[in-house]
């Protein structure tokens, strides 16, 4: 049965889905391996202002990813806007950013959530599937904001899944990690930031099921998974803050189509005149992490 439901299309499957069946919509979305956070993708909300706010949090941070809240509430305040620290501060955590500095780590680590050491340093990266990143990012809507995953080959800089959700919760990630595995096969080595969908048993566990080493950026170190972090700042300069998406179904058409677009259409700077799809697909010269 989990193999015949895994040639059924997710969309499809979410159309199977219906509030008045005898089953609880939480249990149909168990039977059939769908996240029912992720069933309908309804922009989370917030008030006018603070979705105000978290759009010029969100393009400031994207020039200055060293900024914490200190830093950012002064700049909130030098355009003229009555944004606090602590409000700054609430809305960077909900928006996911994390500043690039060190910062000292005071609280005592959830001894089941494991923080795995950074294994790409001075790594020759020689073909794609020899390591994979991944990372969540803040869309922001026009009446509320989303979270989207991906997940990248570091050697061609290719987008190989993707997924939307309203929430915060490991599944959508484990959902978008399966699918790439489907398609592509696993990688070597999956690099992470230590957020806690991926230092979280369901997302470690899949991993080691795949037989896949973990690696996990330093505390705060954007600049350790810095490859897909240039994927968000090109999609939301040129799709997010470029069309202002109603709806999650919205949202997910334009956000397919641009990432469509940058697999197999753009030319990635590392590549020459390779896409990133045309540079998954042949073998080139090995090159050389830097550290």
């Amino acid at each position: 049965f989990s193999q015949r439901l895994g040639s059924v299309a997710r969309n499809a499957r979410q159309k199977m889905v219906s509030k008045d069946h005898d089953l609880s919509v939480r249990r149909q979305c168990g039977l059939l391996s769908l996240a029912r956070s992720n069933l309908y993708y309804q922009p989370k909300g917030e008030s006018a202002e603070n979705l105000r706010f978290m759009a010029i949090i969100d393009k400031q941070f994207l020039e200055t990813p060293w900024y914490g809240s200190r830093q950012m509430a002064r700049h909130m305040q030098r355009q003229g806007h009555q944004c606090g620290r602590h409000r700054v501060r609430r809305l960077m955590r909900l928006m996911r950013l994390v500043p690039i500095y060190q910062t000292p780590n005071t609280s005592k680590k959830n001894p089941q959530h494991k923080i795995y050491p950074y294994l790409l340093r001075d790594l020759a990266l020689e073909r794609p599937n020899q390591v994979w990143c991944v990372d969540i990012t803040y869309i922001p809507m026009r009446r509320g904001f989303l979270y989207l995953v991906a997940i990248m080959d570091w050697y061609s800089r290719t987008v190989l899944s993707w997924r939307l959700s309203n929430s915060m919760e490991a599944d959508f990630c484990v959902e978008a990690l399966k699918e790439a595995i489907a398609k592509h096969g696993r990688p070597k080595i999956m690099n992470s930031d230590q957020g806690s969908q991926f230092t979280g048993f369901e997302w470690t566990q899949a991993l080691k099921d795949a037989d896949v080493k973990i690696s996990m950026d330093g505390k705060g170190r954007w600049v350790d998974n810095r490859m897909i972090e240039r994927l968000w700042r090109s999609l939301k300069y040129e799709c997010i803050y470029l069309n202002a998406f109603e709806t999650g179904s919205q949202a997910r058409a334009g956000i397919g189509k641009w990432l469509a677009y940058y697999n197999t259409e753009r030319p990635h700077s590392t590549h020459g005149i390779l896409t990133p799809q045309e540079a998954y697909e042949r073998k080139t010269q090995p090159m050389r992490l830097a550290a």
